[in-house]
């Protein structure tokens, strides 16, 4: 990492196909399939790589598509954390038992 952190960034993605070649060639297994934001980020990056886009805008770029990513992880956290208490699991993923409150008469059923 400390070589790595000298190398300008024209290097760097020498360094990251080279990485990716051995991986193709030599890893066991396939790395974790990414999600679609992340195939989405790292197809954008290639394509400026292509037009010879300076690397502090992809740089920049991927930067900001990371931190979306993160945002959008983190909302999604949320959804499913808001889904288990309304369907009343815990945050740990117990159930818990649901209070049923009691309904109110239909309207004009009062006598």
């Amino acid at each position: 990492m400390r070589k790595l952190s000298v190398l300008p960034d024209v290097q760097l993605y020498q360094v990251l196909d080279y990485i990716e070649f051995m991986e193709s060639k030599y890893a066991p297994g396939r790395a974790p399939r990414p999600d679609g934001l992340q195939r989405f980020a790292e197809r954008l990056e290639d394509g400026m790589r292509m037009r010879n886009v300076a690397p502090k805008v992809i740089s920049g770029t991927v930067g900001m598509m990371g931190t979306a990513r993160r945002v959008l992880m983190g909302v999604a956290e949320a959804g499913r954390e808001i889904g288990r208490t309304l369907t009343g699991e815990e945050a740990n993923g117990d159930s818990a038992t649901v209070e049923k409150r009691p309904q109110s008469a239909p309207r004009g059923a009062e006598e």
